[in-house]
């Protein structure tokens, strides 16, 4: 049997835990037996969990005989792992066992020099952090996960079931997975990655700047047609200097921060309304539908239609999913 360590570190998230766990467990082989054998192991016997605790009789030596390891996300108030647990995972690297982190889990794999040179993602709300703390990883925001081969990454919460399917279907093929997935009542491979999730926010003008008028203004007349000039000539200022200063108070330009806008605004009516898609194109300000679900799947890493189906709330989306 493979066998699979889930590395349960202090302040771990239970849905973390959990996930792997479950996924690997009903995991059946044509003939009905188990492929892999699951447990947990652990740094010391008691582990604290978020709301409650945990007691684990495995300790660190048992990831020397794992075909996988798997670390789960710890909340904001975990400290740093430990040298212990930095050197365990290294000697198991070393050793070639597959190694997998969930969420923000991923950090410890950082932490343990295990990511160096490599993509890899994590939440896509501490994605900027992993970059900023450990620069020789290739951070990811928008994807699922991340499969270097013998290192895996996967986004929040419910990424690690496709991180799990896929290292299943690798393991054992797509028949295997397909019932897998079937067990979790997930799909085997979801469309768009974790880019759809994102909260798009506006980028950060200080207060009281010369720019805010202006954002402002291109909020309320997103429908129109807006050029580099228009907003130069709003704003005072020639294109060129309009640029220059709109980069340095925004960290973008004045284009881009207007398609990042218009994605908002669809985002906004797909959630909220039972408008065409030709209609939301028109209302967010783009030229034609094409070249509305062109960007928007660029920016949000799925199709108008599947976001839609994802992110609805009221009426319109209980009528579609009844």
């Amino acid at each position: 049997m493979h066998r699979v360590e889930i590395l349960v570190l202090d302040d771990v998230v239970p849905f973390d835990m959990a996930a792997p766990l479950q996924t690997f467990d009903w995991t059946r082989l044509p003939d009905g037996r188990r492929p892999y054998r699951v447990r947990l192991c652990a740094e010391s016997p008691e582990v604290r969990a978020e709301g409650f605790g945990l007691r684990i009789d495995r300790g660190l030596e048992a990831l020397e005989h794992a075909d996988t390891i798997i670390v789960p996300g710890r909340s904001e108030e975990a400290g740093p792992p430990s040298e212990r647990v930095l050197a365990a995972l290294r000697r198991a690297a070393a050793a070639g066992t597959r190694i997998a982190s969930v969420c923000v889990g991923a950090f410890v794999l950082a932490e343990a020099g295990l990511l160096d040179g490599l993509r890899a993602t994590t939440h896509w709300f501490a994605a900027g952090e992993l970059a900023r703390r450990h620069p020789r990883v290739r951070v990811r925001p928008d994807v699922l996960y991340v499969d270097n081969g013998q290192i895996l990454t996967s986004a929040g919460a419910a990424a690690a079931l496709d991180m799990c399917l896929h290292m299943i279907r690798r393991d054992l093929g797509s028949a295997v997975a397909a019932h897998a997935a079937r067990m979790c009542v997930v799909p085997l491979e979801r469309e768009g990655g974790q880019a759809q999730f994102i909260v798009h926010e506006r980028p950060p003008v200080p207060r009281g700047s010369a720019l805010e008028p202006l954002l402002e203004w291109i909020e309320e007349n997103l429908a129109g047609e807006i050029t580099l000039g228009d907003m130069a000539e709003r704003a005072g200022m020639s294109e060129r200097t309009f640029s220059r200063r709109f980069r340095e108070q925004t960290g973008t330009t004045p284009l881009q921060w207007l398609l990042r806008a218009r994605v908002r605004r669809a985002q906004y009516l797909l959630e909220n309304s039972d408008h065409s898609i030709e209609r939301i194109a028109r209302q967010a300000g783009f030229g034609s539908p094409t070249a509305f679900r062109e960007r928007f799947r660029r920016v949000a890493g799925t199709t108008p239609h599947a976001y839609r189906a994802a992110f609805q709330t009221g009426p319109e989306a209980a009528a579609a999913h009844s």
